[in-house]
């Protein structure tokens, strides 16, 4: 546990509908919902005003529209998601070598090994000025939390939600965490919570009274011995620069079952070659291929097959992927499927010729049978790719096109032929207009997704925050967030 708050926590809020709604005038203050469109999708992330409806995310979309119906659904544009990641991991970058990103939207900071701040008030500064970097290249808010450990750093940046900065000094620890409850702390899932409820633990001051001993006899020696250490405030985990990725996955989610095989083994295919590219995206390579398959009871099956060596050849995998399919009776219908690679490594192995026999002839080839994909797909990366040899004509809500005549818009809806389209830039003060066209306008085509922020603006913020960190020349000895802050420290 260190003894200033040099531990900085940021996760952007409400990330992926807070970048829609940057890049959407028209839906800016307006309940935003992002993830599969259709009856089996899944909610991915809500904005604030769709979470006063109680939209949540990992909630069915069905459910959500339920709650929410005059929201805005719309598909997920993870090349958009990345980019603004990669800007905001950049702008963490030059506060400290030691950056740990937990997913696209959230990252813990080690400031004092980047000589980015030493105390209470100079982590202060460097938090708000973090956020402030952040909305200038980027156009979306981030909330941040600081403390002198990365358990209590989290916790903070919950509280500072949305766009708020919210420090906890060191020795305040156990006021803090006494009345929250036991769901707060890391590795208390449903299923402990559940057996600490059994026994009338529900906060983490209870946990405490419970005693160490109560706890090894409920949960075990190390988890029990953690939890204890956790509700007392003690977290003395470092901040780890390199995370090392386990494993590399897609997966889809049909809107109808699918029971044709032929349909079944052309996706199993396409999923095997678009995990094969996030691999190489990475630099990597793996040595088992994994199969999961969600039949109609939505009961998951996984099915795994280990190479004789690691590789990223798009072929081995395909190849592993459909002999896993063999092994699994797919007859009353398939509502998922998913493909990935884990043991991964950093190189790739040579010699394969014993794992796949036909690799050399068949090099290239795409699926052997051609059948197009689904209509609409709601799994984790969106909707599914349509053949490379034809023009995407499928007008989801929420995806970027361009009229010759109108310029760049997105798509707000379609049905019944018809695709309806609002003409608005990230820039614009007031939302745009909106026309209507046939599915198969000649003039309309899918877009490219517009910077949030001008390139030129973001560039010289990024530039200008390269300077190393200043001390702050007005801030309390106890590190009191100013009023810009959002909030106030607890």
């Amino acid at each position: 546990m260190r003894g200033q708050p040099t531990i900085l926590h940021l996760d952007m809020d409400a990330f992926y509908a807070s970048v829609e709604q940057a890049a959407k005038p028209s839906l800016r203050g307006k309940p935003v919902i992002v993830g599969g469109i259709g009856p089996r999708g899944v909610v991915a992330t809500a904005s604030y005003e769709a979470r006063r409806f109680g939209v949540r995310s990992a909630m069915p979309t069905a459910q959500a529209r339920r709650l929410c119906p005059h929201g805005a659904y719309l598909v997920p544009r993870f090349e958009v998601y990345r980019a603004v990641s990669e800007r905001v991991m950049g702008l963490l970058a030059r506060l400290s070598p030691l950056v740990e990103p937990l997913s696209l939207d959230e990252a813990f900071v080690d400031l004092a090994a980047g000589a980015s701040a030493a105390t209470a008030a100079e982590a202060l500064a460097v938090g708000e000025r973090l956020r402030a970097e952040i909305v200038a290249a980027t156009g979306v808010t981030g909330s941040v939390g600081l403390a002198g450990a990365k358990m209590l750093a989290k916790i903070a940046s919950e509280r500072a939600k949305p766009d708020g900065l919210v420090l906890i000094e060191p020795g305040r620890e156990r006021e803090l965490l006494a009345p929250l409850p036991v769901r707060t702390l890391p590795g208390v899932g449903p299923a402990t919570a559940e057996v600490l409820r059994r026994v009338g633990i529900h906060t983490i001051e209870e946990t405490v009274e419970a005693g160490e001993a109560e706890l090894l006899r409920l949960l075990g020696k190390a988890h029990g011995g953690g939890l204890f250490r956790m509700a007392l405030g003690i977290d003395d985990r470092p901040v780890v620069a390199e995370r090392d990725t386990k494993s590399v996955s897609v997966e889809d989610t049909f809107e109808v079952d699918v029971t044709d095989r032929a349909r079944i083994r052309f996706e199993v295919s396409r999923l095997a070659e678009r995990c094969v590219g996030r691999l190489r995206s990475a630099g990597r390579s793996g040595r088992t291929v994994v199969l999961k398959v969600r039949r109609y009871d939505f009961s998951t099956l996984t099915r795994s097959e280990t190479l004789r060596g690691p590789t990223d050849d798009p072929v081995v995998v395909r190849e592993a992927a459909e002999r896993l399919l063999e092994s699994v009776d797919t007859t009353e219908g398939v509502r998922l499927l998913g493909v990935g690679v884990s043991g991964l490594a950093d190189f790739t192995q040579e010699d394969l010729f014993a794992q796949s026999a036909q690799s050399a002839r068949r090099a290239g080839d795409g699926p052997s049978v051609d059948v197009p994909p689904a209509d609409e797909a709601g799994g984790e990366e969106g909707p599914s790719a349509p053949p490379e040899d034809a023009p995407d004509r499928r007008w989801l809500p929420g995806l970027d096109v361009a009229h010759e005549r109108f310029g760049p818009g997105w798509v707000q809806g379609s049905g019944v032929g018809r695709v309806t389209v609002r003409f608005e830039r990230p820039g614009d003060v007031r939302p745009g207009r909106v026309r209507t066209f046939g599915v198969d306008d000649a003039e309309l085509r899918r877009g490219t997704p517009l910077p949030l922020v001008p390139e030129v603006a973001a560039a010289g913020q990024l530039s200008a925050s390269s300077e190393p960190a200043s001390r702050p020349k007005s801030t309390s000895p106890e590190g009191v967030p100013s009023p810009s802050a959002g909030r106030s420290r607890p």
